[in-house]
């Protein structure tokens, strides 16, 4: 008979292909290349090895919301997972999250002129190659959210593309309400962002991801122009968090 573990980790897999198919046929009805899209798994609280199911079944790119948790994670993996920091990322744990995570791929997102600042000079100091980044926006107006007002988009990602030489200003990303109550008015004030910034960098729609779109609203935030869906709990199963004590 498996162990409980062996057979949830077993339903993740076909949660993930559930997942990549749900996500394909979103794109097509939209009539978009779902090769375009990108899925990051994001794995918080789940263990090395549920991920490492993942890993060989074939997915490459996973997220984490926490510096301490990607770093102890990430040396565990094979050096080509594409790791994705996602959320609010503090200035003095910059430099321990470039140097602990090697293959970082992207950082979602940028919320301020002075965390551009921070990561700029990490990548400079540590010499790695330029680093891709997403401009957070907060579209839901939560206080508790990081990100910049829409009405600053522009002026940030300029700021990152035009200042910080060891970034690659990739696009924008949004984290909306927990309970979805911001879907989809969230995404189409991103894709309103999107606009802007191209318009004011003279950049074309291809060289400006948007990043939006979780479990609950993934197939519809591609059908409104979604590249990069952030996919947790539908894959993982609920989050694990340690009890207070």
């Amino acid at each position: 008979m498996a162990s409980p573990a062996v057979v949830v980790e077993g339903a993740a897999t076909v949660a993930l292909r559930s997942v990549l198919l749900r996500a394909r046929h979103a794109a097509e009805r939209s009539g978009r290349n779902p090769e375009q899209i990108r899925v990051v798994a994001v794995s918080k609280t789940k263990p090395v090895s549920l991920i490492r199911q993942l890993y060989d079944a074939g997915h490459r790119r996973f997220g984490e919301n926490y510096v301490q948790e990607i770093i102890d994670k990430a040396p565990q993996l094979p050096e080509d997972v594409e790791w994705h920091f996602v959320g609010h990322l503090q200035s003095n744990k910059v430099k321990s999250l470039l140097a602990g995570v090697p293959n970082l791929s992207m950082v979602e997102g940028v919320h301020s002129a002075k965390i551009a600042n921070h990561l700029d000079n990490a990548v400079s100091s540590l010499g790695r190659n330029p680093l891709r980044v997403l401009v957070q926006v907060n579209t839901s107006g939560e206080e508790s959210k990081s990100g910049v007002e829409p009405s600053g988009c522009v002026e940030l990602a300029k700021h990152v593309k035009i200042r910080c030489p060891n970034l690659v200003f990739s696009g924008l990303m949004t984290i909306g309400m927990p309970d979805y109550t911001s879907t989809p008015e969230n995404f189409r004030t991103l894709s309103n962002c999107k606009n802007e910034v191209c318009k004011a960098l003279g950049l074309t729609q291809e060289q400006c991801e948007l990043s939006m779109g979780m479990s609950g609203d993934f197939e519809q935030a591609i059908e409104m122009g979604s590249t990069n869906v952030r996919v947790g709990s539908t894959i993982f199963g609920p989050r694990e968090y340690a009890k207070k004590q």
